[in-house]
């Protein structure tokens, strides 16, 4: 193993700077819309519950650990150097995402959180490729972490996707929408969990349908047991398929 570059750690550092600080100064200083407002706007389509996005407290503490242990890990770990410029990219776009947000830019709302999310789970996969037994502490300072942060990214995109279309007016808010976007986030996020064997990766997924259950449950009941029956099936296959490496 060699030294780690400390550019691309600096850099890291910097993305989870920037995918903290950006959401609390918005917030605190109400710069444009808030990412309630923003969605607000056309989450007629398929809704999740206000208390689903304190995922993002877990996330944010996982990113904080990983950019430290980018930072002051002494030796290069392929796990280490395949992660780190996805990484860099999707954590960016988490602060890009917000400022998209406040400042009302639908499109580009959908194709930094679609990059995002591509570009962490193109980076896990490499990693799992180079190294398939990664040691405990890349494990729990850069997979599960990274891992949590892609699956929330998945199914952010596809309801951020719906939103977008809805507050554009090129979809209504109709139950077969929403039906779609279930079926396409349980599909690939399905497909995803499979190919990384990861639990991790499915655990915010299943969160974030749960959550669609929740708030769905008097507009579109049927959408809102769809969204649990995708939950579970997901769980069922973390259970039943995926071995306990990440």
């Amino acid at each position: 193993m060699s030294a780690r570059p400390l550019g691309r750690s600096l850099a890291v550092l910097l993305a989870v700077v920037v995918a903290i600080a950006v959401p609390a100064i918005q917030m605190s200083q109400h710069i444009g819309l808030s990412a309630a407002e923003f969605s607000g706007q056309g989450d007629q389509t398929l809704r999740v519950a206000g208390y689903a996005f304190s995922i993002w407290g877990l996330i944010y503490l996982g990113l904080a650990a990983y950019a430290l242990y980018q930072l002051t890990a002494a030796r290069e770990t392929p796990t280490l150097r395949a992660v780190a410029w996805p990484s860099v990219v999707a954590i960016t776009g988490c602060g890009a995402w917000i400022l998209a947000s406040a400042f009302n830019q639908h499109w580009l709302s959908v194709a930094i959180i679609v990059i995002s999310a591509a570009g962490m789970v193109a980076g896990l996969s490499r990693a799992r490729a180079d190294a398939p037994s990664p040691a405990f502490r890349d494990k729990l300072l850069i997979v599960w972490p990274l891992s949590l942060l892609a699956g929330w990214l998945t199914i952010a995109s596809a309801v951020n996707i719906l939103t977008v279309l809805t507050a554009q007016g090129l979809i209504g808010p109709d139950l077969s929408w929403a039906v779609i976007g279930i079926a396409a986030v349980l599909l690939v996020g399905g497909f995803i969990g499979w190919r990384l064997r990861s639990r991790l990766y499915l655990a915010p997924i299943v969160w974030g349908l749960m959550g669609v259950y929740v708030a769905q449950q008097v507009d579109k009941p049927i959408a809102a047991w769809l969204a649990a029956g995708a939950a579970l099936l997901l769980t069922l296959m973390a259970a039943a398929t995926l071995r306990p490496k990440r």
